[in-house]
């Protein structure tokens, strides 16, 4: 793949996009790009306040730009059906950017009883698609979108804690947490085409970006990783280079479903954009079958 940079962004017109988290990051810099190229932007995030700050950043930016805010908790069940229920009309792109990076002590269980990071993380993004994958089906090439994280490849995570009820740590959660959202936007990549759908799944993470989540995400991790994160900003990325290969995944032309980009450089911690390889613990389909099962239970949203 030559160097790809959101300058090769196809145009955008006519296509209808949702970027949750789309207030700050890397989540900010994809609506933006996806705005700027013509599409129509629905920036999902949890305060609208923000939101509409972006919004207005957008289409001074992009004069013409066609956005709108909606209010979205994907650490609540009832936050994702609401948000669902209220959009109608065809959809041709789904970002599942949105996520939360916690350290300290264990947090509070959200509304649902999910650790918030695995909640937040990866059964919220889950049960999103799964309420608009009708939208998604009626687009035009409709792709999902999953990011994912470098630290998902952390070993000795424990898919059979969940909720992190043996061992709780705000890092290894949020590893787990990446984890689960990796196996589940494969195994959505596998059930899709079993069941010859027109919607693809394709996964990116960012590296190491200069966002609110990579001090916590750098928080006990190996010492390589956080000598890293001593070195900003010479090592990580800004933030407009850490959104590319989402940006990537969500428009390159020929782009297949399973495909997972991130940066090149070393570790893949920053540089440009190439197709990477998930952990084998993501890559394995019995994971998959056996956390599509579990967030199928979980969330109460069962699909495919």
């Amino acid at each position: 793949m030559q160097t790809w940079t959101e300058d090769l962004i196809p145009d955008q017109h006519g296509r209808r996009a949702v970027v949750t988290g789309a207030n700050s990051g890397v989540g900010r810099v994809t609506a933006m790009e996806l705005a700027r190229h013509g599409a129509a932007v629905v920036l999902a995030v949890r305060d609208v306040a923000a939101g509409e700050e972006t919004a207005a950043t957008i289409r001074r930016a992009a004069p013409g730009a066609e956005v709108e805010v909606r209010a979205l908790d994907l650490a609540s069940l009832a936050s994702i059906r609401a948000f669902a229920e209220d959009l109608t009309g065809p959809l041709d792109l789904l970002v599942n950017n949105a996520g939360v990076a916690l350290t300290g002590a264990r947090p509070p269980l959200t509304v649902d009883g999910f650790d918030p990071q695995m909640g937040t993380n990866a059964l919220g993004p889950y049960a999103l698609t799964g309420l608009l994958l009708d939208r998604l089906t009626a687009g035009t090439a409709a792709r999902v979108v999953t990011v994912s994280s470098i630290v998902h490849r952390r070993r000795g995570l424990d898919l059979g804690d969940l909720m992190s009820e043996r061992s709780y740590t705000g890092p290894r959660a949020y590893s787990l947490s990446k984890l689960v959202a990796t196996i589940l936007g494969l195994e959505l990549d596998r059930r899709l085409r079993a069941a010859g759908s027109p919607v693809i799944s394709v996964l990116a993470h960012p590296g190491m970006t200069h966002t609110n989540l990579t001090p916590r995400a750098l928080a006990n991790r190996n010492a390589l990783l956080r000598a890293v994160g001593r070195l900003n900003p010479l090592l990580v990325s800004p933030v407009r280079e850490g959104a590319r290969p989402q940006l990537c995944a969500a428009t390159a032309p020929g782009v297949r479903g399973g495909q997972f980009f991130g940066p090149r450089g070393f570790q893949e911690i920053r540089g440009p954009v190439t197709e990477v390889r998930a952990s084998a613990p993501a890559r394995d389909p019995g994971n998959g079958r056996r956390m599509w099962a579990q967030a199928a239970r979980l969330t109460g949203v069962a699909y495919l």
